[in-house]
C-alpha cells in the first residue's frame, strides 16, 4: 500500500514537519513519484510509528537511529538493545534526581517568601546565590 505523507501523519499521530525532517536525517526513504511526491510504504510507517513511540519515551534521534538498526537486524543480541535502554533508564533517573533537587530549593525559597508589597524577596536572593 503506498500513502502519502498526510496518510502517514494521520496514522502515526506525526507531524508531516516531523517526517520530512526525519526523512532528512536518513531516518525513513520514502519512495519518490516522477511529480516528486513522497510515497510512503507499509515499511516506512512502521518505521515511523516506531520511532514515535521511540520519541515518546525520551529517546535521542541518535538512540532512535541505534534503535532502529537493532530493530532492523535479525541477528541483533538483545543485550544490545538492553544496554541502548538501561543507559537512557540512568539518564532518565539522572534527571529526576535534578529536578527533586530542584522542587526543594525552590519549595525552600517559596516558603521563606512572605509573598507581600514589600521588596525584600528571599526567592531573589536565593537566585542571586545570597543564603537565605
Amino acid at each position: 500500500m503506498n500513502l502519502t505523507i498526510g496518510d502517514v501523519a494521520k496514522r502515526t499521530g506525526l507531524p508531516a514537519k516531523t517526517i520530512r525532517y526525519y526523512e532528512d536525517i536518513g531516518l525513513v526513504k520514502p519512495l519518490r513519484e516522477d511529480n516528486g511526491y513522497r510515497v510512503f510504504r507499509d515499511s516506512d510507517l512502521h518505521k515511523l510509528t516506531f520511532l514515535g513511540r521511540a520519541r515518546a519515551l525520551g529517546f535521542s534521534i541518535e538512540d532512535c537511529r541505534t534503535l532502529l538498526a537493532l530493530y532492523e537486524d535479525e541477528t541483533r543480541a538483545s543485550a544490545d538493545v538492553k544496554a541502548v535502554a538501561q543507559k537512557h533508564l540512568a539518564e532518565i533517573e539522572a534527571k529526576i534526581t535534578d529536578l527533586q533537587s530542584m522542587h526543594a530549593t525552590l519549595s525552600h525559597l517559596s516558603l521563606e517568601c512572605s509573598g507581600d508589597g514589600r521588596p525584600d524577596c528571599p526567592i531573589l536572593k536565593g537566585l542571586s546565590g545570597q543564603n537565605v
